[in-house]
């Protein structure tokens, strides 16, 4: 039998020291704690852990170190009435492990109650079905890494799946398919570069389990949003190993990244775990202190309230949950070295009971936390509660995902009426949402698809879902889509359908990366990819959601990259500050920004709220940045009218009388994108569902 010493009750988690590991664990409630530790064979060891401080049970271990699996049974009273779930019989993972090795074994022993009776303990014991926690060695040879620290008003977001990323790339090898490795390939690094990303947002890399019913319907929850593991990289993911090596392989991907001037981005869940409702398998939370952890029902704490739509929500309020989400991001920033985060149902970390507060203990220990106050932080701004919608609500510091700009680009692009107002507002960077608290524009992560709903693609193609190999009769996923088939539902060989949605298609994505804000990019709309239909894809780990890297739309791809490189090289289209409106200071009389309709006659009250008008044109002043770089120098740029038709048919735009002096030129026009550039003089016609991008020449004439 291994010797146990008292050892110390932080840090939490197991922590090598080079001649042994310390274990400790927070178990609020339990009478004791036992380390269970693993050999090779699945034989197991028990020792409970001697020394207990402020509820966390601890002991260290000499002579152990990485590859040790091991896990946790915690002792106390079983009364789920009450919200204590003690249950000894059931193998709980370290809620702080670094790696786990593992998949679970669906069957009755990993669930802490009898099936159909949650007052009745299971006696089955879940060792054989669970994983295990992993020691883990923190070295790692980083070389000369560095952060690239993109200004976050020069960001270009590439939403990406590790595994749909990679899994039918013809260049990466198949033993990396699907994998850290594979995302770290030449291939797709050469890709996202020449692509002209600046970050990578990868959806969910924490370690997760896929649910029960989706395994009954031969299923996985693909997307990963079913957190278990807070500072544990997913092993499904690994092509190196899960015993620790799944750390260095993330590590090396991280690093690879950075190499080629590319920040990482994790979509992380703090809002919820795996474990599911009342009703759910128990694998660590419930085990330990489910009523620490999770909020419960005050009339009746057998129930676990839920404010994100997946049966229990994190309780965030408690102190020991916030030091869980608080280490766990810094370990992430500091051990794993990447650049920021995006919170999905971001309003659960901040609720205050019924209502969300933005001054929340959440937001209050970020502000002051100098290790993630200068990394990226981005919002999914709402949950599933009451009051959950708080676009344009969070605090100084956050980027949010703006879903008023999805919603009204979407609209706007379908040829609705009531739409060109707040079209305005969302191309100019949405200030009416993020200047009065003092954001700026790069507060609003502009977005058209992402990975929940329907690619850019199928927003061109269906009016309808079709979630049908969900499983769940076509009920889940979003209903309200604002999306147009263009003619007919689902693929067709029409070609003036086909030319309508391809227009479509361009026309979004110049508007994207030609609006005030940080563009965010689904992985696989650069190449034309569909889901055909399924606008909820969270549990297809197939072919439907891997991207089809062999038919790629090569020329879309093309249109991508110039669109890109236009935002990049002109700082007019990533300005520091909103637009106020107003002539620039050095007398000219020009305003930064000016909205016309086609015949160039400046926009007026009425057409603005005309229903019909679905064509407008926008001046954006080059001269009018008033910003300095780093060291003092003004910032001027060339200046562009943008000409945008959202009609069904050819619209013709006259250029202003106050800038026909100028020399313009086309620098893209969607509806015909391999056309040379050619000057303009007086006015031109936009094709239907297409923009125009004219370019002021006056600086290449002086």
């Amino acid at each position: 039998m291994p010797e146990i010493w008292p050892g110390v009750g932080y840090p939490l988690g197991a922590v090598w020291t080079g001649s042994g590991t310390n274990f400790a664990v927070f178990a609020e409630g339990a009478h004791g704690v036992e380390l269970c530790l693993f050999d090779d064979a699945g034989r197991e060891t028990k020792l409970a852990l001697p020394e207990v401080t402020a509820h966390c049970f601890h002991g260290y271990v000499p002579g152990i170190g990485p590859g040790q699996r091991y896990g946790f049974r915690a002792h106390g009273p079983w009364d789920p009435g009450s919200g204590l779930r003690f249950n000894p019989q059931k193998l709980m993972l370290d809620p702080y492990a670094r790696a786990i090795e593992g998949a679970v074994k669906f069957n009755r022993s990993v669930f802490d109650h009898k099936v159909g009776n949650i007052d009745e303990m299971d006696i089955h014991d879940s060792a054989d079905s669970v994983p295990r926690s992993v020691v883990v060695s923190p070295y790692f040879d980083w070389e000369d890494d560095r952060p690239p620290r993109t200004p976050r008003r020069d960001t270009v977001l590439y939403e990406a799946h590790v595994k749909g990323m990679t899994m039918r790339h013809p260049k990466v090898p198949k033993e990396l398919q699907g994998t850290y490795a594979g995302m770290a390939h030449p291939a797709i690094v050469d890709h996202l570069v020449n692509l002209g990303v600046t970050a990578l947002e990868l959806m969910p890399v924490h370690q997760f389990f896929s649910e029960s019913f989706l395994a009954d319907k031969n299923l996985t929850n693909y997307w990963g949003y079913a957190t278990i593991g807070y500072l544990a990289p997913h092993n499904g993911y690994s092509a190196w190993g899960q015993r620790g090596e799944q750390v260095q392989e993330f590590k090396s991907l991280v690093k690879t990244m950075h190499a080629a001037g590319i920040e990482v981005i994790l979509d992380v869940v703090y809002n919820h775990t795996c474990e599911g409702n009342t009703w759910g398998p128990a694998y660590c939370f419930k085990g330990l202190s489910n009523h620490s952890y999770y909020r419960l029902s005050p009339d009746n704490p057998r129930n676990h309230i839920d404010f994100t739509g997946t049966g229990n929500t994190l309780d965030v309020g408690h102190p020991n949950v916030l030091q869980l989400i608080m280490d766990s991001l810094r370990y992430w920033v500091t051990d794993m070295r990447v650049d920021g985060f995006r919170f999905d149902l971001a309003s659960a970390l901040a609720r205050d009971h019924d209502h969300v507060d933005r001054f929340s203990a959440f937001f209050d220990i970020v502000h002051q936390d100098p290790v993630l106050r200068t990394v990226k932080l981005i919002a999914e701004p709402w949950d599933v509660g009451d009051g959950g919608y708080q676009v344009g609500r969070f605090p100084p510091l956050w980027s949010e995902w703006n879903g008023q700009y999805r919603d009204t680009l979407r609209s706007f692009w379908k040829g609705e009426p009531d739409s060109l107002g707040s079209f305005a507002s969302r191309f100019t960077g949405s200030s009416d949402l993020y200047e009065s608290d003092g954001r700026h524009p790069s507060a609003s992560i502009n977005f058209i698809t992402s990975h929940d709903g329907f690619t850019m693609n199928d927003l061109v193609a269906y009016n309808e879902r079709h979630n049908e190999a969900n499983g769940e009769n076509n009920e889940d996923g979003d209903r309200h889509n604002r999306s147009w088939n263009s003619g007919v539902e689902g693929p067709t060989d029409d070609a003036g359908i086909i030319e309508v949605r391809q227009r479509r298609v361009r026309a979004m994505l110049a508007t994207l990366f030609l609006s005030q804000g940080v563009p965010m990019l689904l992985g696989g709309d650069e190449i034309g990819r569909t889901q055909r239909g399924n606008n909820n894809a969270y549990c297809q780990d197939n072919e439907l959601t891997w991207l089809d890297w062999e038919n790629a739309d090569t020329d879309l791809l093309e249109f991508t990259r110039a669109v890109i490189k236009l935002r990049t090289d002109h700082p007019v289209f990533r300005r520091r500050r909103f637009f106020d409106g107003k002539p620039t200071e050095d007398g000219q009389e020009l305003a930064d920004l000016a909205w016309m309709e086609p015949s160039g006659r400046p926009m007026r009250h009425r057409d603005w709220v005309q229903p019909l008008n679905r064509a407008i044109m926008v001046f954006l002043n080059g001269e009018g940045l008033v910003t300095e770089t780093q060291r003092g120098e003004p910032i001027v740029d060339d200046s562009f009218l943008i000409l945008m038709n959202a009609n069904s048919v050819p619209v013709r735009f006259t250029v202003p009388a106050e800038l026909t002096d100028r020399f313009w030129r086309i620098e893209l026009d969607t509806a015909s994108p391999k056309s040379p550039d050619r000057p303009v003089v007086g006015s031109i016609e936009a094709q239907a569902w297409s923009v125009i991008i004219l370019k002021d020449l006056a600086h290449e004439h002086t």
